[in-house]
């Protein structure tokens, strides 16, 4: 699951802007995640308890700490407005936005002023972004691992398992969403990790729109 490239890829201290966020996913372990072992009952009831968190959310604003396997770390404050909507602004100096709403997702880079789009359906968190979620029929579960108060479940594609996987780490009791872990063609991982979640708020609608003349006006598009 790397990331989504920008259309130039380029080298930035640091942090490799093509592992940021782990969007699309890419070609990772097919044959093991293929061969997983079939859930059991306590598996299948802890899916449906994620299910239904996921399902209840409605917004959540939250900081995210953002770090590469080799080490490279980045922050910044996400908004989730479900269905459909997502804002991750990166803190300085990292000049990337990323925008999900109306079925796409938008890749801003402020420091090339460059900006690319893909279907929010080919990008992991497009699973959490669904109006219902269900991590069963085109997304299948290929584990379940509980340790440590926190409950792991890791999906792939139905069918797709070439593609990659995200792993969703939830806290166990009671459940919430704390972290994610994707896995690039490399086999290399990168983790956002989620804290001072809010929930409940109300957000601007102009927070999840790309086509806001601000951006217009930074890419030099004419108004």
């Amino acid at each position: 699951m790397g990331l989504f490239p920008p259309a130039h890829p380029v080298h930035m201290p640091g942090m490799d802007r093509r592992t940021l966020l782990a969007l699309p996913l890419a070609l990772a372990s097919a044959q093991a995640w293929a061969q997983s072992p079939g859930l059991t009952d306590r598996d299948r009831a802890d899916v449906a308890r994620v299910e239904a968190w996921l399902g209840a959310l409605r917004t959540m604003k939250a900081r995210f700490l953002q770090i590469a396997q080799n080490g490279a770390a980045a922050e910044g404050t996400a908004w989730i407005q479900r269905p459909g909507r997502m804002r991750f602004e990166y803190d300085p100096p990292e000049p990337l936005l990323l925008v999900a709403s109306y079925g796409q997702f938008f890749y801003f880079d402020r420091q090339l002023k460059q900006a690319t789009t893909l279907p929010l359906s080919s990008t992991p968190l497009g699973i959490l972004l669904r109006d219902e979620v269900r991590l069963s029929g085109d997304v299948t579960v290929g584990r379940v691992e509980r340790s440590g108060g926190l409950l792991r479940v890791t999906v792939f594609r139905t069918g797709r398992g070439a593609e990659g996987r995200i792993t969703l780490v939830f806290n166990d009791n009671p459940v919430e969403l704390r972290q994610w872990a994707v896995v690039d063609a490399q086999a290399q991982e990168t983790r956002v990790t989620l804290s001072q979640p809010e929930y409940g708020g109300r957000f601007p609608a102009i927070l999840f729109d790309f086509n806001d003349p601000r951006f217009r006006e930074e890419l030099g598009i004419p108004q």
